[in-house]
């Protein structure tokens, strides 16, 4: 469990855990870390044992980092979720209550699905370049050096790369053909995403087999602006200036060597080209029942 994920309780949420996995008679080895570095070590250690099923307790990141040694090591997935948006456990239909949670790994219903990867490293949700991860690193500099809150940094932030420059040159190479754009961002979705009122970022399937690629190829800074009120008003799909797309595999290249690149909300520095590609059904997870409808119950 990451001791720092956005819901995590301390002391009382490693007690509800423990005994929600004893009134199910489930006899696991409880971790809790207290940072990035400490959740990959300790799934390193797990990931080598012989134990069959992994459960990350955290968000996003956390269980990202899980389901890469999963996805290595041929184990199963177990999910609790511990984070703020818990992306990927609402798209599982997993609960997101720590009872439910246990009561949906005891029952042991498992699924494949799709992870997507880039450089050789595994995405479970989406990664991006452009806007949202330099504003994520601009965030991080506002309260680690000036102190300010999470809101008021976050503005801050997204304020001063419009202003300076929001956009990033990109030459998009797909199988049959390849292109440039000047851009203020390229999203790749582990499946597609919904872009609609009200469900933003949800996916309604996890085992397509395809990557989507979104992006803005003109408008400028306006067109950015444009962009945002569109997607408020449920209207995304229907900008001419936003173009989606059904991908295997795509190759993003970018004039600087290196690119700040979001991986499921945390950001890194990669090497251009990034190579991204789909591996379809890699990840074994624990998720619920479907239902009569076929839906996740």
């Amino acid at each position: 469990m990451n001791g720092g994920g956005g819901s995590f309780g301390g002391a009382e949420t490693e007690r509800i855990v423990r005994d929600e996995l004893a009134r199910h008679d489930l006899d696991a080895n409880i971790h809790i870390a207290g940072d990035g570095g400490e959740i990959a070590s300790i799934a390193d250690a797990a990931a080598s044992s012989d134990a069959a099923i992994l459960i990350a307790g955290g968000g996003d990141g956390t269980i990202n980092t899980v389901a890469a040694r999963a996805v290595e090591n041929g184990k199963t997935l177990g999910i609790i979720p511990l984070g703020t948006r818990n992306h990927f456990a609402r798209d599982l239909g997993i609960p997101l209550d720590i009872a439910g949670a246990i009561e949906v790994i005891a029952q042991n219903h498992t699924r494949k699905v799709d992870v997507g990867e880039v450089n050789g490293r595994i995405f479970i949700n989406n990664s991006s370049i452009g806007l949202y991860p330099r504003i994520v690193r601009r965030r991080k500099v506002e309260q680690e050096r000036l102190g300010r809150g999470k809101w008021s940094a976050a503005l801050s932030a997204a304020w001063r790369v419009f202003l300076r420059d929001p956009f990033v040159k990109v030459r998009i190479r797909l199988q049959q053909r390849q292109f440039v754009r000047k851009t203020p961002f390229v999203f790749i979705g582990n499946n597609e995403y919904h872009m609609d009122l009200y469900n933003i970022g949800g996916r309604p399937t996890l085992d397509d087999g395809h990557l989507s690629l979104y992006f803005l190829h003109r408008g400028g800074r306006w067109g950015v602006i444009m962009l945002l009120i569109k997607t408020v008003f449920g209207a995304l799909r229907q900008a001419r200036e936003f173009e989606t797309l059904s991908i295997e595999k795509v190759t993003l290249t970018t004039h600087r060597k290196r690119v700040v690149t979001a991986i499921d909300g945390e950001t890194v520095l990669m090497e251009s080209p990034l190579e991204y590609r789909i591996r379809p059904g890699e990840l074994r997870v624990i998720a619920p029942r479907p239902d009569a409808t076929g839906n996740n119950a």
